[in-house]
């Protein structure tokens, strides 16, 4: 059974407001869940309508009916569970390796896919701008598929953390050198810029390594990639080159 102040708190989750005021956001799913049960993430309580999670004390876990997941459920077909989890305190970020940076990627979908290449790629360390969407957005949670345990994810003035990093930048633009003909370093900041504007004009001024994803088709006439596809393109070639 779920109470009226719980399901109040849970739905609350859906905006960023309380998510930060609470210091909880919510994740939906048996493998989602597993995953982030088998990360540092600490759970404040589980709501399931089957009697699974043994591994999660009776205390933080809640049988519930269809009707009352349907209640705080932000999916329009709900699974079987639901999970609250503390959002942990903010880590140091790494200043080494491969970093990818976000400039104004608005779409959840594209932020969880990201973080998931991330994850698979072996970088440590994403920056965000604070214009970014929000990390713990129940969408961007759903897309990561439990890499967001995996990866340092840091909140930035995205144009004075580039104008001060000390790592060779990389941007992604139509006009640059092809990804494919270029040295790669091993280490470097690859920044991708928004769904529909690409890299602001304050950012393109700082990166200095332009590098585009050439087209092979016949007739030329598709504009751009989707940002996540275009992330591990670039990804794979920096990977391929060291």
């Amino acid at each position: 059974m779920v109470s009226k102040n719980q399901i109040k708190l849970i739905t609350s989750l859906q905006q960023k407001k309380y998510r930060i005021a609470n210091k909880l956001f919510f994740a939906e799913g048996v493998k989602v869940i597993q995953e982030l049960l088998d990360s540092n993430l600490e759970l404040d309580h589980l709501y399931s309508t089957q009697n699974d999670f043994d591994n999660v004390e009776s205390s933080k876990r809640t049988l519930i009916h269809e009707s009352d997941l349907k209640k705080i459920s932000a999916l329009a077909n709900p699974n079987t569970c639901l999970a609250v989890f503390k959002i942990p305190p903010h880590k140091e970020i790494i200043s080494s390796g491969l970093i990818v940076a976000l400039d104004n990627v608005r779409d959840p979908g594209n932020l969880g896919t990201i973080l998931r290449l991330c994850d698979w790629y072996g970088v440590k360390q994403l920056i965000c701008s604070n214009e970014t969407v929000d990390l713990y957005n129940s969408k961007v949670v759903q897309a990561t598929m439990g890499s967001i345990s995996r990866v340092n994810v840091s909140y930035v003035d995205l144009n004075l953390y580039l104008a001060e990093a000390k790592l060779p930048l990389f941007g992604t633009f139509m006009d640059g050198n092809s990804v494919y003909k270029t040295t790669l370093p091993k280490e470097g900041i690859v920044v991708m810029g928004n769904e529909a504007n690409g890299i602001s004009e304050e950012i393109e001024k700082i990166i200095i390594n332009r590098l585009s994803i050439p087209r092979f088709g016949d007739i030329q006439k598709t504009e751009s990639l989707n940002v996540a596809t275009a992330t591990a393109i670039v990804l794979s070639e920096f990977r391929r080159s060291n």
